[in-house]
């Protein structure tokens, strides 16, 4: 039986992004900028190098920029050619014609579940990536085209999944899971057997942490429907997850990478600074400056 295609990846973006108050009052998380590119391009151009052909992006009131951002500029095109900047016009315009991007608004927050849900219609009967753009991953091989490599040998779904300190596991959805053989990936592979979303330190069943990337099979959409809301009121995906436990696999790949959670103000400046210094145009002098930087 053929294992199908994923084409579609879906970028939950509905969120307040409350914890970067007063910043996101006006502007979306996911436009922040990290060094000068937004936070969700870079999930985009992960999904693009992965091979992904489709970008679903769930939005919420006051998300018109982000759709502005992936839109044609004609006025600034045209400032930038008149004035003969051709570099930077090859840039805004790299940005609109990189892929097609359609859009589905999630009109409350109610959960990552639910935001996920809500491209139902657009991505259809088919496998899919979803990937959360606060989660910045830097690696050789793309994080996505690592858990599709996965995906495509067993035709299930794959998350992503990183060792996390014991002091900070109950601020992640937490596997417990059993080590599968090598498969070309090395002792990184996990079958999935139950998993619990934010538990205290004593009782999580590992230190594997969900990450902010999977690739789903369409029955999430089932479970994500047969579930009740969890804390907050809201529909967790985790909890889809484990009702998916009940028929269906579910695997957990170790990527390979440094991931940053840039929806943290911490791990937001450590990108900042981490990405800035791997730059052809600014490392060098950056890091000439941090050197020099009198730490108080």
């Amino acid at each position: 039986m053929m294992i199908p295609k994923v084409r579609k990846a879906v970028f939950p973006a509905a969120g307040l992004g409350t914890r970067f108050l007063p910043a996101t009052k006006a502007q979306p998380k996911e436009m922040l900028p990290l060094v000068d590119k937004p936070l969700i391009q870079y999930g985009v151009e992960e999904a693009i190098h992965s091979g992904i052909q489709n970008i679903i992006v769930v939005t919420g009131r006051g998300k018109s920029s982000i759709e502005d951002h992936f839109d044609v500029s004609f006025e600034l095109e045209q400032l930038l050619e008149s004035k003969g900047k051709s570099e930077l016009l090859s840039m805004v315009r790299a940005i609109s014609d990189m892929i097609d991007i359609s859009y589905v608004r999630q009109k409350e927050a109610l959960g990552l579940g639910h935001a996920v849900h809500r491209a139902k219609e657009l991505v259809g009967n088919e496998p899919f990536a979803a990937i959360l753009s606060d989660d910045v991953i830097s690696s050789e091989t793309p994080c996505v085209r690592q858990l599709l490599d996965v995906y495509e040998y067993y035709g299930a779904s794959v998350l992503a999944l990183m060792e996390v300190p014991k002091e900070q596991i109950s601020a992640y959805g937490v596997v417990d899971a059993e080590q599968v053989g090598d498969n070309g990936v090395g002792n990184r592979l996990f079958r999935i057997r139950n998993m619990v979303e934010k538990p205290r330190p004593a009782d999580a069943p590992s230190n594997l942490a969900i990450i902010g990337r999977y690739i789903l099979t369409p029955e999430i959409f089932h479970c994500v429907e047969s579930i009740e809301p969890g804390s907050g009121g809201e529909i967790q995906l985790t909890d889809a997850l484990k009702y998916m436990l009940r028929n269906r696999p579910i695997y957990g790949l170790k990527f390979e990478g440094t991931r940053y959670d840039a929806g943290d103000k911490l791990g937001f400046l450590k990108a900042t600074v981490e990405f800035a210094l791997n730059r052809h145009d600014l490392g060098e002098s950056f890091r000439a400056y941090l050197k020099n930087l009198c730490i108080q």
